[in-house]
């Protein structure tokens, strides 16, 4: 009796003889393969077959042990997410709407077509959501900017779901930036120490910890996909470490650390066209968070340095002319009077292309790379000047605040009525976001209805001339605005341009 039956495939070319069908068991095998029966032979044919084609497989390196097979970051989260808080901010907005029916002309027929034309107004509460990290064991606690912008109230929340109300110390708009306090009593909160941003290296492992939709505290991990982004647009000093660990709406203000739990990052923004994260998001570098957390929580305000200097990017065209090797690097082309830049020695037509040994490859790469140093450290920097690599060195300093401000709002028959004006110096300029290279006087407010705001000024303009005399304070203004002419022709600077106007009495 058979127990089981097969059928033996046809058998292929090489193995016949003048094509006749030769028998396994009569093949010319070398021994031990000559005692093979039957089918036996080709079932060790299959294996050889599938093993050979498994070869490349065999080259990959599999688990050696029973450690390799329970990596987990697990022990490093366990340890960083305690210091990663969820932010909820409530503001009441007022909003103003029409009635559908007010625009119904059966309506306008009994009531007339000015019928509902007034605006209705409702007043909401309006509740947002973010991330923010704890920097200090006090309670001190780093967000951004946008999270916490016109918020009546903050309410923290911890990992384990204790809450707690938020005070605002401070918040810096041109980084994205914002301190908070909490304040947890005599207990000691877990934080996260500071790591030195400039150690990264495309390729290096990073987590994302953060609240995103509001579905509680989630970890995402992910590589530093590229340093230095300054093309991105998001803040005023555009410097970003870009990663694909997945954030999304909610994870602003959360952390970005490395695989020794210390914090290089706090996630800002993604690029995205629906709203969720296609693996591409933004981190504000720690050297940066630890600057602004200086300035906020000791002054109330960030004091950035300067070098009292400006200049363009190199690009080809710039530097085929120069005789540089490659587009890189700020060809200076302002120099303050005085001011550290000219008193280090640095001259107009030098190029900047590197501070303390890191590289300058653009405007924004030195201007975060400035502003990032404590006041009062000693800079190198690494120029070019007529081909050749020099040294120079000079003291970061704070942007003096000279000539005073004078803060003035002028009145009388002329064209600037209503415009709050004050003396530029390079202190006012950083505060109010404009060239710190400029001089003479600038405008800082326009009240409502009044012929300045008619005209067209803006905040910011510096108004360079009036009737073809150069301004250069606020009090040469006042005087020659108190004259009677016919005419006013008026030049002001605005976003790197001069334009003019002229009015008649």
């Amino acid at each position: 009796m058979k127990l089981f039956s097969y059928r033996i495939p046809p058998i292929p070319a090489f193995l016949r003889k003048g094509g006749r069908r030769r028998n396994f068991c009569n093949l010319d095998f070398p021994p031990p393969w000559r005692r093979i029966k039957g089918g036996g032979l080709l079932v060790i044919l299959m294996a050889l077959f599938i093993l050979g084609t498994s070869s490349s497989d065999a080259q990959k390196r599999l688990p050696q042990s029973q450690a390799d097979i329970h990596l987990s970051f697990a022990p490093m989260v366990k340890k960083a997410a305690p210091a990663v808080v969820n932010v909820f901010t409530r503001k009441t907005v007022t909003t103003r709407s029409l009635s559908p029916l007010f625009g119904d002309p059966f309506f306008k027929r009994f009531f007339g077509n000015n019928f509902g034309q007034g605006p209705r107004s409702r007043r909401k509460v309006q509740n947002s959501l973010g991330s923010g990290v704890i920097v200090k064991s006090n309670g001190t606690i780093m967000t951004n900017h946008h999270v916490i912008l016109g918020a009546e109230e903050v309410t923290v929340v911890l990992s384990d779901r204790r809450e707690f109300d938020a005070k605002i110390v401070g918040s810096d708009e041109r980084t994205d930036l914002a301190v908070l306090k909490i304040n947890p009593g005599k207990e000691r909160l877990p934080f996260l120490p500071f790591r030195d941003s400039d150690d990264l290296e495309v390729g290096d492992l990073v987590l994302a910890i953060g609240n995103p939709f509001g579905v509680g505290q989630t970890v995402t991990s992910g590589i530093v996909s590229a340093l230095a982004r300054t093309q991105v647009g998001i803040n005023d000093l555009n410097f970003f470490i870009q990663t694909d660990a997945a954030i999304n709406p909610g994870n602003s203000g959360g952390a970005l650390i490395t695989l020794d739990g210390r914090l290089v990052g706090v996630n800002s923004a993604i690029y995205s066209k629906n709203g969720g994260s296609v693996g591409i998001g933004f981190a504000i570098p720690s050297n940066m968070v630890r600057t602004v957390l200086a300035g906020l929580s000791s002054g109330g305000r960030v004091k950035r340095p300067w070098i009292g200097a400006e200049g363009q990017g190199v690009n080809a065209d710039i530097a085929a002319s120069l005789g540089l090797k490659r587009p890189a690097g700020v060809l200076i082309n302002g120099i303050y009077p005085e001011g550290p830049a000219d008193r280090a020695g640095i001259k107009v037509g030098d190029v900047i292309v590197a501070v303390n040994s890191n590289e300058v490859n653009d405007t924004e790469a030195l201007r975060f790379r400035i502003a990032t140093r404590p006041i009062g450290e000693i800079l190198s920097v690494g120029i070019i000047r007529r081909g050749k690599r020099r040294q120079v060195t000079f003291s970061v300093e704070a942007p003096p605040e000279k000539p005073r401000r004078n803060k003035t709002e002028l009145s009388g028959y002329h064209p600037l009525q209503g415009a709050t004006i004050a003396n530029l110096s390079p202190a006012l300029a950083d505060e109010i976001g404009v060239s710190m290279m400029g001089r003479g006087v600038v405008v800082l407010a326009l009240r409502r209805g009044s012929p300045s705001r008619r005209f067209g000024f803006k905040l910011g303009d510096n108004v360079k001339s009036i009737n073809g005399t150069e301004i250069t304070s606020v009090s040469q203004l006042q005087r020659i605005l108190a004259e009677k002419v016919e005419k006013w022709r008026i030049k002001i600077g605005r976003g790197g341009k001069v334009l003019s106007m002229s009015v008649e009495q």
